[in-house]
């Protein structure tokens, strides 16, 4: 966990990604967010069917990989001094630019983008973010992640 000081967290603005460990998106996964979520679409979850796409196997839901930004943030991004809450407070934009395939391992680089306390006990962090699979060029997602940390 990255905690830090109402003080410096300006100062990291624009620095360097944190950047999170590697998480693996197998087929249990997929099928489990498929129940989750009631998305059953035969690209996710039909390996057989799947094979004849131009993916050549299942894909992740781009849901899926965007709902992981929680655990790749988790231990990566910053974390105020007497935080008593934290949440999502929303996305500024998202694109799904790569399908992650039943078995590749994807991690988030987060960069702090913004902080704003827009009253006393209340911040919002602005975060670039995107979304690697490994042993790919491309991204899977890049997003623009706004969390709200509550402080007393």
């Amino acid at each position: 966990m990255n905690r830090i000081t109402q003080d410096a967290i300006l100062s990291q603005i624009g620095n360097s990604p944190l950047v999170s460990d590697w998480v693996t998106i197998d087929q249990d996964r997929i099928n489990a967010f498929a129940d989750v979520t009631e998305d059953h679409q035969f690209i996710h979850v039909d390996e057989e069917a799947a094979k004849k796409t131009p993916f050549g196997g299942t894909i992740a839901h781009g849901f899926l990989t965007l709902s992981m930004l929680s655990k790749l943030g988790a231990e990566t991004v910053y974390v105020l001094e007497g935080i008593t809450a934290g949440v999502n407070y929303g996305f500024n934009k998202v694109r799904f630019i790569n399908p992650v395939r039943a078995g590749k391992r994807i991690r988030g680089k987060f960069v702090l983008a913004d902080y704003k306390q827009p009253r006393e006990g209340t911040h919002v962090l602005t975060y670039n973010v995107e979304v690697e699979i490994e042993g790919e060029e491309k991204a899977a997602l890049v997003a623009e992640w706004v969390t709200m940390q509550m402080t007393s």
